[in-house]
């Protein structure tokens, strides 16, 4: 199973925000310490403020924060709204044209396995990601120094 860039960054995002939770974070310093376009960064925090993850605040002294606490994003949950679709193979999908699917209990499988990936996603929150708030701090520091 491979997520796609946009639940990366989107992890990316909140896990930067969270930690440098003590101030607003701008658009600029998330793509200076990621190195990811700006534009492509527009995009995912819109989302993620529709999604109410994050709160972002307008204005000369603006930024963005997060809206809830890190212990409150499951990453389960993140990634599940923010990938199109699990279809892992073909037969996942309504229009399936697999001519094999009547006979073949790979699909069941592949089911179970996609279960357990969010039965362990389910487990974790944000604030698990943070163990070492510190230490992502002073890289982070590092990374976008002017």
């Amino acid at each position: 199973m491979r997520l796609t860039s946009y639940s990366d960054f989107s992890l990316r995002v909140l896990l930067y925000v969270a930690v440098n939770s003590e101030k607003l974070v701008t658009i600029k310093e998330i793509s200076e310490a990621y190195e990811i376009s700006s534009n492509h960064l527009m995009k995912i925090i819109y989302n993620l403020g529709k999604m109410n993850y994050i709160e972002t605040i307008r204005g000369r002294n603006g930024g963005i924060r997060l809206s809830r606490q890190p212990a409150d994003i499951n990453i389960g949950e993140l990634i599940r709204k923010t990938e199109e679709d699990f279809y892992l193979v073909e037969c996942f999908k309504e229009d399936n044209n697999c001519v094999i699917t009547p006979v073949c209990s790979l699909k069941h499988m592949l089911n179970e396995a996609l279960n357990s990936f969010f039965l362990v996603l389910d487990k974790y929150t944000l604030e698990d990601i943070l163990t070492n708030k510190s230490v992502l701090k002073e890289y982070f520091d590092t990374r976008t120094e002017t």
